[in-house]
């Protein structure tokens, strides 16, 4: 068979372009011409059983005969007012501090003065407007110790932005930027979140801009001993949304549009699971932070866990108490010259009620705590010993910052 020149190249063509990246090894065949669709405004109303409150009515464009679903209608009214935040920071340089040591320089000699002092750490998370002026809320850990903040709106324009406050406790941090007019974030109310509602969080992951991710809520009133960072002093929205690296600092969304938590990829180790800090604490701790550049903490100052049977044997044995319920929330230390020893709690009461309302679990404990002022009384039965005593506790500060 004779083949042209001519031929052999058109072959060959169409081999090199089936066989491109990302074509999964078949001919790509350009689609023929097609008028653009007519966009027109339509007017959705949000299915009722992702809508735990009222119904909401957004206004959006979609193409003819197709229907813009709750989660685009959701992401269309908050993404704009989602941000991307660059932040460096200059640390030690590990080799440099290392050559240091006299052993080593017994082989490299006087090398140590070629390495840098110092290196660049560079992170990027992601963050959100709460006012038209430029505040923004994140996390702490996105801007904490940092030199230089870039913020980018989803539009393209960059400022630098200025840290006015970092909280380490609840690992949240306000930063503001020089701007009027933008985009903000409408906040919802996560206080009567049910399993099972839809959780929808916007951020950068791994530095992908503007990504979505939807799952549902999977926990509420996760403490922070339970999700593994008891350094912190907060409880949890535990989600299936995926939140990742550079997620930190994004808004968790309802149904509705609306902001319920602030997500943070605070276990590397979560696979598959989410944590978001409730708005409810994130808006209060963020206010406190623009108006005087730090929070204020109430503090009790107890230890406590959830009692069952093999932990009641165990807390008996090693604090020498006497408890005999098997189930509730005991305290197994109280610190000394704390609110709690003031108002005299003492280990190994069980705490009944506070301000009337039963307590079963320590979460509830921690929210009623994180949710009081400082100087607030708090009314609390405990069973000691097998007789109801009620004391009147009032709140302290937690001096850690």
């Amino acid at each position: 068979m004779n083949i042209s020149l001519k031929q052999l190249t058109v072959y060959f063509s169409l081999v090199a372009l089936g066989s491109g990246a990302g074509l999964l090894g078949g001919y790509y065949l350009l689609p023929t011409h097609r008028p653009r669709p007519e966009l027109r405004n339509v007017t959705v109303s949000l299915p009722p059983q992702t809508t735990p409150l009222n119904p909401v009515k957004i206004p959006v464009k979609t193409r003819r005969g197709e229907q813009q679903n709750f989660i685009a209608s959701a992401v269309l009214q908050t993404g704009p007012a989602v941000v991307r935040i660059n932040a460096t920071r200059k640390v030690a340089n590990p080799i440099s501090d290392a050559l240091k040591n006299p052993l080593l320089r017994r082989f490299f000699g006087d090398e140590e003065d070629t390495f840098p002092q110092e290196r660049i750490e560079r992170g990027t998370g992601s963050g959100f407007i709460i006012a038209q002026d430029g505040r923004i809320l994140t996390n702490a850990h996105v801007v904490a110790n940092t030199d230089t903040v870039i913020v980018t709106l989803k539009d393209g324009r960059t400022f630098e932005g200025n840290v006015s406050g970092v909280d380490t406790i609840t690992d949240l941090a306000v930063v503001k930027i020089e701007a009027n007019k933008l985009p903000t974030v409408k906040l919802g109310n996560s206080q009567n979140l049910i399993p099972g509602q839809w959780a929808i969080a916007i951020g950068n992951p791994l530095g992908l801009d503007n990504t979505v991710t939807i799952g549902i809520i999977s926990a509420t009133d996760r403490t922070s001993t339970q999700v593994g960072v008891p350094d912190k002093k907060v409880s949890f929205i535990q989600t299936d949304a995926a939140i990742n690296p550079g997620n930190s600092g994004g808004p968790l969304l309802n149904a509705n549009g609306e902001v319920i938590g602030v997500n943070t990829a605070i276990r590397a180790d979560a696979q598959g699971l989410g944590f978001a800090i409730p708005i409810e604490t994130a808006a209060r701790i963020a206010n406190e932070l623009f108006t005087k550049g730090y929070a204020d903490h109430p503090f009790l100052g107890i230890g406590m866990e959830d009692l069952n049977p093999s932990k009641k044997k165990r807390i008996n044995k090693e604090q020498k108490l006497n408890i005999n319920q098997d189930y509730g929330v005991v305290i197994e230390r109280v610190l000394s010259d704390s609110p709690a020893e003031i108002g005299g709690l003492r280990p190994g009461d069980l705490i009944v009620k506070i301000n009337n309302k039963s307590i079963k679990t320590t979460a509830q404990v921690q929210k009623i705590v994180e949710s009081s002022a400082v100087g607030n009384t708090l009314e609390i039965q405990v069973d000691r010993n097998g007789k109801l005593q009620t004391l009147k506790v009032q709140l302290g500060t937690d001096s850690r910052k």
